[in-house]
């Protein structure tokens, strides 16, 4: 008949907690950090109305062509026509700009959880690498 101390118990048990969050919970944990973090930053970049209203005029108070005359319908018409080239051209900026980071970022999350899943066994490796006299 084999008895475990609670203390020898207890030790052999806190390293097995310990990996046991690391690969249960705490990576569920990081992993919805990440997608918290993907969120906010679609949300902050709004592609998906940037590209809905891509074409639509760019911060114009108003272009009124009620009652007025060929040459000011015709100016009326250029003005609307810059206001929208001028959005089309802020918006695409903000589209390229937002889905570059938004890309960096699935990058840095992905890279990090690798790792997250490597970190436990970077003190065994270093002790091996240490024992072997290994130099960098």
């Amino acid at each position: 008949m084999v008895y475990y101390s609670v203390t020898g118990y207890n030790k052999d048990m806190f390293l097995v907690g310990i990996l046991s969050w690391w690969y249960k919970d705490g990576i569920l944990n990081r992993i919805r950090i990440a997608q918290n973090r993907l969120v906010m930053s679609a949300d902050l970049f709004s592609i998906k109305l940037l590209i809905r209203t891509l074409f639509n005029p760019f911060r114009q108070i108003s272009a009124d062509t009620s009652g007025s005359s060929f040459p000011e319908k015709f100016r009326a018409f250029f003005d609307r026509l810059l206001s929208r080239v001028i959005g089309a051209v802020a918006r695409s900026f903000m589209v390229i700009f937002g889905s570059i980071v938004i890309f960096l970022q699935v990058i840095f999350e992905f890279s990090f959880m690798i790792f997250w899943l490597l970190m436990p066994i970077l003190p065994i490796l270093g002790a091996i690498l240490m024992a072997l006299d290994w130099k960098i």
